[in-house]
């Protein structure tokens, strides 16, 4: 199985303008959605080369939804 890179842009396609927009405007946001990818690629990374335990895996995994849900936030209420 291969892991899906989990793109904020393709996951909220009807929020892309204003994600790029808050991306380009917002240090704060461009830290957190830095944050999310670099957990979404260390996923990635143990999902498919590494390896790592289950539940480190589902850590992460709670992490990036933790993430995703704060970024998903500050593209609805402005």
């Amino acid at each position: 199985m291969i892991p899906a890179k989990h793109d904020l842009a393709e996951e909220f396609p009807n929020l892309s303008a204003r994600l790029t927009n808050l991306d380009k405007t917002s240090p704060a946001f461009h830290s957190a959605l830095e944050r999310y990818e670099a957990v979404d690629q260390e996923i990635i990374h143990y999902e498919t080369e590494a390896g790592c335990s289950d539940t480190y895996l589902e850590d992460l995994k709670k992490h990036r939804l933790k993430l995703k849900d704060q970024l998903y936030y500050r593209l609805t209420h402005p």
